[in-house]
């Protein structure tokens, strides 16, 4: 029962670190990603659908991205789309080929995407600590229902605190890189 507790709740809190990684790709650093258009979603015949589905992404160097859309007809739709989004970048169509230059970020942008990266680890680490309250809820449960012993609620919350404990530095982790990565000219 309470290897169960520890398990799930130290899947659950490396799913949480996962999802920062993943949120996280979508900050846009100096360099071109193709993370940066993957949460892109284009009208396709009436219905959205990822660009990832509708055209190919490739970085073609340091500060610039290639579109290349399948179909001829669907140049104008991913441009709207990237005009929509949150991105704040211009798309500049050449035929087929729909080319995207990142401009250098200002250290204002900078600074102020670093307290984005900060406010997402934070919610992260409060996920984190919302699974170890839940895990030992679990194990006073447990001992309410003299299930298991007091020396045993004792060492399970131990345990628990060392999981979330790892898990809030590995957030740590991945905050710092990422702010290395937005700081970097």
């Amino acid at each position: 029962m309470i290897n169960d507790i520890k398990k799930d709740t130290q899947a659950r809190m490396a799913k949480s670190v996962e999802a920062l990684r993943h949120d996280l790709t979508k900050v846009r650093t100096g360099r071109a990603s193709t993370a940066l258009v993957d949460h892109l979603k284009v009208n396709y015949y009436g219905s959205d659908m990822p660009l990832t589905q509708v055209a190919s992404v490739s970085v073609t160097d340091a500060r610039s991205l290639t579109i290349t859309p399948w179909e001829k007809q669907m140049v104008g739709p991913v441009e709207k789309a990237i005009l929509a989004s949150d991105l704040g970048l211009t798309p500049n169509t050449a035929g087929t080929v729909i080319r995207i230059n990142l401009p250098a970020l200002t250290e204002e942008r900078r600074k102020e995407l670093s307290k984005h990266v900060h406010g997402e680890g934070e919610n992260a680490k409060i996920a984190i600590r919302n699974i170890r309250r839940d895990a030992n809820q679990q194990v006073k449960d447990l001992l309410k229902d003299k299930k298991i012993t007091e020396d045993d609620e004792r060492r399970s919350e131990d345990e628990i605190q060392k999981l979330t404990d790892k898990a809030i530095k590995d957030v740590d982790e991945v905050v710092k890189a990422k702010e290395q990565e937005l700081m970097a000219v």
